[in-house]
């Protein structure tokens, strides 16, 4: 994830592109695509998709989709978004949304991942089994 608040958090640090659905969007895996697009800067490659379905994490629930395909992830160009830092200062920076993608085989992705998402990569090991 971008902004400094994860720029040094690379356990339990990582996400999966994922965003907010808006109103009158009930097509998820367009959704997902939209969002991966934005956060990526380029769509999501072509493949056969898997839906690993939807799991709550803290207040929010995402709902994740897998796809085998051929991505640079060291080309991403990431939408920006505001925020106060260092918080209470009333100081405004603009921050990359995600600073950075790699590619992890499903062991190193369980370290690397926030932990609220980590069901995702076992519905995806079992998908692929």
């Amino acid at each position: 994830m971008g902004g400094p608040f994860w720029a040094k958090k690379d356990e339990h640090g990582w996400s999966i592109p994922k965003g907010l659905r808006e109103p009158g969007d009930h097509d998820l895996l367009a959704v997902a695509e939209r969002e991966f697009t934005e956060e990526m800067g380029s769509p999501p490659p072509a493949g056969e998709t898997l839906d690993l379905g939807a799991a709550k994490a803290g207040r929010k629930t995402n709902h994740i989709f897998a796809r085998a395909g051929d991505f640079d992830a060291s080309s991403i160009s990431s939408n920006t978004f505001e925020m106060e830092w260092p918080r209470g200062t009333g100081r405004i920076v603009t921050v990359a949304e995600i600073d950075r993608a790699e590619w992890f085989d499903l062991d190193t992705a369980a370290v690397k991942l926030v932990k609220g998402q980590l069901v995702f990569l076992d519905r995806l090991r079992e998908a692929l089994a």
